[in-house]
């Protein structure tokens, strides 16, 4: 299965970034441009947050302010999780189901390295169930779970 760091070395980032003065109206036009539900707040190289549809949601349309008039610094999300690239699968939907979160900012050390997402964890899973070798394994263990069905001595 690949990991963590796989995952973030074949994301492309350039795209999904913007600075906390950033407005909302401008952040959510990216992300529809981008076809992506977050973007990653950076001051330089400095990892912030992320803004997401669900902050848009939630601290935008339900409070009834103004797209235009907000600014991302304001309502972003700061307080999720981390991980990093030594992390596993499992540690990180077991962060994601605690949490109720579906972005993990990822660190080396105090650099960041990008997100992971619950579709990019989805993505990898189901790519590896569809991997040459795992089928083998599979067709493996049909096999010989059906050869000893059936077959009784008296």
């Amino acid at each position: 299965m690949k990991t963590l760091k796989q995952i973030i070395n074949n994301k492309t980032l350039h795209f999904n970034f913007v600075a906390p003065d950033t407005r909302v109206i401008d952040a959510i036009a990216l992300m529809k441009i981008e076809n992506m539900s977050y973007v990653i707040v950076m001051e330089g190289q400095n990892y912030l947050g992320i803004f997401s549809e669900k902050d848009y949601t939630q601290k935008v349309i339900l409070q009834n302010r103004n797209s235009s008039e907000t600014f991302v610094k304001e309502i972003m999300t700061v307080d999720l999780p981390i991980v990093t690239s030594e992390d596993s699968f499992d540690k990180c939907m077991e962060i994601m189901n605690t949490f109720k979160v579906r972005y993990l900012p990822m660190f080396e050390g105090y650099v960041f390295k990008g997100v992971i997402t619950i579709n990019d964890l989805l993505e990898a899973t189901i790519e590896e169930k569809k991997s040459p070798e795992k089928n083998e394994h599979y067709l493996k263990d049909a096999v010989s779970t059906s050869n000893s069905i059936g077959h009784y001595e008296d």
